[in-house]
């Protein structure tokens, strides 16, 4: 039938939850809030998605396509749980990944230790060869050594090869060769990842390291998809996944497949595109973005509706600091990323005291199973989702549309037995007392994206989402006097909302040296349309137009003798080398606050990135034009404490429709199916015409 309604899904899967949207081509949304099943994520997915697709009378067939965002790779190597790996690399070069870049990320501790190494020294093999800076041959590469360092792996039986040879991203040849006897005497099951496909760039250690990640996860990755895939066709859903990008766009299954290093943080960067996309609609000039889950809180900067990016990440780092000049506490990945600070700070996350007496909250976590006491689920530790039970700022029925009922009582016992002795205060207070240490945490992670990066968080908007943003967005803009948090509608499903409004996309950067005396225009552009045609030949083979397409030229830049390395966007044609210099000044300018305008400067990288534009139509582009599902909640009041300086108070309880466009003075809580929003007495509330809670902070 030509008029049957048809419908995109996005599906986030979080550490506590699974979250699905459901989008039709009328405007209509439905949404679904469901325990993640991390034995096998698969089976959440395929389950919520049933689930509303039976309540709405939607068939499989009507699906055209789903994004999806998903935690796997991460946790694959936060537990290390990856694919056996192993690494050929030139001789003298085998232990790159012990020397990292001899950074750690405290000063004057003792006892931290480097993480270890994601492939053990007896799997980390030399082959015979040398290739020139320049992509000549030093030494021939010889056969035999890579026969020899290839049987030795095929006897460990590994499951992945990772492949990085000096100086490849100039010459890939002698990778090529490797790869080719790798796979005439391991088994044809076996990973294959080649450093020059995955990285093409300057700098050994993150090229090994990046090349290892992605070497890791390949298997991982490729057994998840293909279960899932395999577990949607079984249902009758026959439509493309495509899967979201740490950098904010959208790739194909199959590309996923290939480069899994691409996918670590799809799920944050959902959001974060998400929140842009509210920026952009408030004309807000800065946004600090607060997405708190169940098991973390990460948190990005929005400048002029646009997410800032970088190349420099680290996974398995604890806490993301999102700082070149504090590493080496995780696994340097080289690929693009949304600029995300992530700090162990959820609704699961356990409240306990370290050795000295002191109170802290987190990065452990109780997740979804058998998560916070008050779950009922087995759960015995106290944890933040506990304390807002008994803050009385979560309702015992209405977690998840009244799916999820919660037990006050043992929440409150788990905080009086665990908690209050060794504070010598109420129950009410050492519940407090976790609500703010959590909040303190993400203090933290706010100045991370703000302060340490030159921006001021008091001229910033705060916009809070996630399952327990909304709870402590409030806390936060008080502490760094933030006077307006946007609150948007769907707030806790908003990641998953991103994945619909996020455009496929692909991005690919190659090593290119000079300085800018030394080369010629000319040649820039001739290597630029080289990597255009090379990325549009892919998005067309995935189905793209190349009408479709645009490109964004960019140069990597930097004084001579810098470290780092600063993008400066291009033109087609870029003009004069004058102009490709003053580019550079100005934007050294905008990020260190000052130039060398009579310095060299290197070109090191040049950048192209392709994005595919939908139409309008192929994403929910207004939540005011949406049918959102929400569960109508009787009104009603709670008693609530507000902390020492407003105590406890009796407060009303609504929903986001009881809002209306005049502003209505706090407290009160705003109780919705995805996430309840806490409004403190000294804050004013109002819904703007997205649908949005406005909240502002009086003095």
């Amino acid at each position: 039938m030509t008029d049957e309604k048809r419908y995109r899904v996005g599906v986030d899967i979080g550490g506590t939850f699974t979250d699905i949207v459901v989008w039709g081509d009328d405007g209509g949304v439905y949404t679904k809030k469901t325990p993640s099943t991390p034995a096998d994520y698969s089976h959440g997915i395929i389950n919520g998605l049933f689930e509303v697709l039976h309540e709405h009378d939607i068939t499989p067939e009507q699906i055209d396509d789903i994004v999806h965002a998903t935690t796997v790779a991460t946790n694959a190597i936060l537990e290390n749980k990856g694919a056996k790996t192993g690494l050929i690399t030139t001789a003298g070069f085998r232990d790159v990944l012990e020397f990292r870049r001899i950074r750690i990320p405290v000063m004057y501790d003792l006892t931290w230790e480097k993480p270890k190494a994601l492939v053990p020294r007896r799997l980390r093999l030399e082959v015979i060869e040398r290739l020139a800076p320049d992509g000549s041959v030093w030494r021939a590469l010889d056969d035999q050594s890579v026969r020899e360092a290839a049987k030795r792996l095929s006897l460990a039986k590994v499951e992945s090869v990772a492949i990085c040879l000096l100086h490849s991203y100039v010459n890939p040849t002698h990778e090529l060769r490797v790869a080719e006897l790798v796979k005439s005497i391991l088994p044809p099951s076996t990973y294959i990842t080649c450093s020059h496909q995955i990285m093409s760039q300057v700098r050994e250690y993150e090229r090994t390291s990046t090349t290892v990640v992605n070497a890791l996860l390949g298997p991982i990755i490729d057994r998840y998809l293909n279960k899932l895939n395999s577990s949607l066709a079984n249902q009758g859903v026959m439509r493309p996944v495509q899967v979201m990008q740490s950098g904010g766009g959208q790739m194909s299954m199959s590309a996923a497949r290939e480069k899994p290093a691409y996918i670590i943080e799809s799920g944050p960067a959902a959001g974060v595109i998400a929140a842009a996309t509210i920026a952009r609609k408030q004309q807000l000039e800065r946004a600090i973005t607060l997405d708190m889950g169940g098991t973390t809180a990460k948190l990005a900067l929005v400048l002029d509706g646009k997410p800032e990016k970088t190349e420099d990440y680290e996974v398995g780092a604890g806490i993301n600091l999102s700082s070149k000049l504090v590493t080496g506490a995780g696994y340097s990945v080289k690929l693009p990323f949304i600029d995300i600070s992530e700090i162990g700070a959820g609704g699961g996350s356990i409240a306990w005291f370290d050795k000295g007496g002191a109170l802290q909250v987190g990065p452990q976590s109780a997740a979804s199973y058998p998560g916070p006491v008050c779950y009922d689920l087995g759960g015995l530790e106290a944890t933040f989702t506990d304390a807002t039970v008994a803050l009385g700022y979560l309702s015992p029925d209405s977690l998840a549309g009244g799916t999820l009922k919660l037990n006050p009582e043992k929440a409150r016992w788990a905080i009086r037995e665990q908690i209050c002795g060794q504070l010598n205060n109420t129950e009410i207070e050492a519940a407090h007392s976790i609500y703010r240490i959590a909040v303190s945490n993400m203090i933290r992670a706010v100045k991370t994206v703000s302060t340490y990066r030159g921006h001021d968080p008091r001229d910033c908007s705060l916009i809070a989402f996630g399952g327990n943003g909304p709870i402590v967005a409030l806390a936060i803009a008080e502490d760094l006097d933030i006077k307006r948090v946007v609150i948007p509608p769907n707030s806790g499903l908003l990641s998953a909302f991103g994945l619909l409004w996020a455009d496929p996309e692909r991005e690919v950067a190659r090593a290119f040296f000079g300085t800018l005396e030394n080369l010629t225009t000319s040649s820039i552009q001739t290597a630029l349309a080289t990597l255009v045609d090379d990325i549009a030949t892919v998005l067309t083979e995935d189905g793209y137009t190349f009408e479709s397409i645009s490109f964004q030229r960019q140069l990597d830049m930097r004084y001579s003798g810098q470290a780092f390395e600063l993008s400066v966007p291009v033109n087609e044609i870029i003009g004069e080398m004058l102009h490709l210099e003053r580019a550079f000044h100005h934007r050294h300018r905008e990020v260190y606050g000052h130039s060398l305008d009579t310095h060299p400067v290197e070109l090191v990288n040049i950048r192209v990135i392709a994005t595919v534009h939908r139409s309008p139509e192929t994403a929910p582009l207004s939540f005011g034009a949406c049918h959102v599902q929400s569960n109508e909640f009787q009104a009603l009041e709670r008693i609530a404490y507000f902390g020492p300086k407003f105590g406890t108070l009796t407060t009303p309880v609504i929903t986001r429709n009881n809002l209306h466009e005049k502003p209505q003075k706090g407290p009160f809580i705003i109780e919705e199916y995805d996430a309840t929003c806490v409004i403190p007495p000294n804050c004013t509330a109002q819904l703007d015409e997205t649908d949005s809670v406005i909240i502002n902070r009086s003095e």
